[in-house]
């Protein structure tokens, strides 16, 4: 299996690796992380046009990767669900990320892990409490870049 961009982007070059266009990977991960959401969701959530999402939704459906369910309170609204496949995509592509990580910072001290640690955290927390499509600045002070 490849994870690549596109077909041709990247050689298979480990069984852990998963054969999915960069924009069902984070369709996926959205999904692994915050399931079952609406395809409008995702429009927020990745930040793509609704017609991205469909398209996607329908490839991740027909390779088996994500089922589409009854929202509980709305049977008439569907939300998406991995499969037991999209499971299992998800969890080859944390293993193969995690791989490419370790090596990078095998050489890096105890301490200086930890302050990278905190620093993502920080920024993970940076980018949930202020949204992109709010228009705002990430800091008092700071201007968003001019169109």
């Amino acid at each position: 299996m490849n994870l690549s961009p596109s077909p041709s982007a990247v050689p298979p070059a480990s069984p852990a690796v998963v054969e999915l266009e960069r924009a069902a990977v984070a369709m996926l991960r959205q999904i692994a992380d915050h399931e079952p959401l609406r395809p409008g969701e995702f429009v927020q959530v990745l930040a793509v046009q609704a017609s991205h999402v469909t398209r996607q939704v329908q490839r991740l459906g027909r390779s088996g990767h994500l089922t589409r369910v009854a929202d509980a309170d709305d049977p008439r609204v569907l939300r998406m669900r991995l499969t037991p496949l999209g499971e299992e995509a998800v969890a080859r592509l944390g293993d193969a990320g995690a791989r490419g990580v370790r090596p990078a910072l095998a050489h890096w001290s105890p301490d200086e892990l930890r302050s990278i640690a905190a620093l993502v955290r920080r920024l993970v927390d940076v980018f949930l409490t202020h949204p992109a499509d709010e228009g705002q600045a990430l800091h008092e002070g700071t201007t968003p870049p001019a169109p």
